[in-house]
């Protein structure tokens, strides 16, 4: 699709909007795709919201969205985070979005570090991306801008920063991501 039509692909759930500049966004679930259901009284895993977030904050480069998984990330396990990497890997594109539960981000970011001559970003949320205040536009948006700007590498944008994965850890209690000593 070209200029600023969106849609699905025939025959697959993959999004695609093209204008400008080529990114690859992977969606594995986490809290930014999570919604309320009222008969159940609980929050879980829903369709990816980061089309609707771009889309709202009218978003002028091409990307393609691909769902991989749809889990909370404390159901992640390492078969989950190689097919991520293998997703990642076998993508013609250099500079990707990865979506993911906040919980364990860091370890699927260590598991990717092994990708040579790709920039790779992981972002999601404390909250729902539904959620009016949810941090999910702003983290997916400094994702966005990562992703274009660093060098080859594995990055995680939360909470208006870029981390390493090897050196930032989730302050669970200041809801918050944090950079640790080298």
């Amino acid at each position: 699709m070209y200029a600023s039509q969106t849609g699905p692909v025939a025959g697959s759930n993959v999004l695609i909007k093209k204008n400008t500049m080529a990114l690859k966004i992977f969606t594995t679930g986490g809290t930014i795709d999570k919604t309320y259901f009222d008969q159940k009284s609980e929050y879980q895993v829903g369709e990816p919201q980061a089309p609707g977030v771009l889309e709202r904050a009218n978003v002028v480069l091409d990307y393609e969205l691909v769902p991989i998984i749809q889990k909370d990330s404390l159901d992640l396990n390492d078969e989950d985070r190689e097919t991520i990497r293998q997703a990642i890997e076998s993508a013609p594109e250099s500079r990707m979005i990865v979506t993911h539960g906040t919980d364990t981000m860091i370890r699927t970011a260590q598991h990717l570090q092994c990708i040579r001559n790709k920039t790779i970003v992981l972002t999601g949320s404390m909250y729902p991306a539904q959620y009016r205040d949810s941090d999910a536009v702003f983290n997916l948006g400094s994702a966005v801008m990562a992703a274009q700007l660093l060098q080859p590498g594995v990055y995680i944008a939360m909470n208006g920063r870029v981390f390493d994965p090897a050196h930032s850890i989730k302050n669970v209690d200041m809801n918050r991501f944090e950079e640790t000593s080298p």
